[in-house]
């Protein structure tokens, strides 16, 4: 099956979530003009990363963002991966993907696991504690964001029951650039699959963000890559390929899961 998948890498304007809406709806709409069949937003997207105001800003159980997307994926025929969105649950805030299909019907809503210290996610928000797996078109594929992609037994617990494709979702800082790529491109090649990486671009009061979202295929070549400015980076992926890496190289078949733990 080939997907046409496009990364809106936009600069998410800090705590301004009307002007994030605006620019949501102007680039998925731009995705659709090239009929992608999946269009990828980056993490936070409503808010960027304003912790001290998400009290004020969670979308309580993610209702307008999920709204707005399931909108956009019905008059647009398209698959949205909505990067993620503060989320305010019972739990707590939490930074939650949602990924809606082409019919505008939610088929995940999976709240980041790995909370990262150093910008002090974890006095903000709160941890997730189920998997990123979903599937389009009847096909297996997942979801992660950001920091997760430092943790592989996290990204097997998806590939091991079936994920060929993972949508990785980031506000990734550009002093960090090097390890995002290498990460990625490590994390397509030990689980044989695709990753396609939507990081946003610009910066807020603390960071500058590297941009350079990309997709990566099971062998670990790099498709598509975007720079370091705002971009819609499109490319086509054909998931029989993770069949025949698979094959190639038997690493599913030949793990010893009876030693790891």
């Amino acid at each position: 099956m080939i997907f046409k998948i496009s990364c809106i890498q936009m600069d998410i304007k800090f705590g301004d979530s009307s002007e994030n809406f605006k620019e949501a709806e102007r680039t998925i709409a731009a995705a659709a003009s090239i009929q992608a069949d999946i269009a990828v937003l980056p993490e936070l997207w409503t808010t960027g990363y304003d912790l001290l105001n998400l009290n004020k800003t969670a979308d309580h159980g993610a209702r307008e963002s999920l709204a707005f997307l399931s909108r956009m994926a019905k008059q647009h025929g398209m698959h949205i991966v909505g990067g993620s969105v503060a989320n305010r649950t019972d739990n707590g805030v939490e930074n939650t993907m949602l990924v809606v299909d082409k019919g505008g019907t939610p088929v995940l809503m999976y709240s980041k696991s790995h909370l990262f210290k150093l910008m002090d996610e974890h006095l903000y928000l709160t941890a997730g504690s189920g998997k990123g797996n979903f599937e389009l078109d009847g096909r297996q594929l997942a979801g992660l964001i950001c920091y997760d992609i430092r943790f592989p037994e996290w990204i097997r617990a998806h590939t091991a029951i079936g994920a060929e494709l993972l949508f990785v979702v980031a506000e990734w800082p550009l002093k960090r650039v090097d390890h995002w790529r290498a990460l990625l491109i490590a994390r397509a090649i030990e689980n044989q699959c695709y990753v396609v990486a939507c990081n946003r671009t610009g910066s807020d009061p603390n960071n500058v963000f590297a941009g350079h979202s990309m997709v990566i295929d099971p062998w670990g070549d790099v498709v598509a890559e975007a720079g370091e400015g705002a971009e819609i980076l499109t490319a086509e992926i054909d998931l029989e390929r993770v069949a025949e890496v698979r094959k190639q190289i038997p690493v599913f078949t030949d793990r010893r899961p009876d030693l790891y733990n």
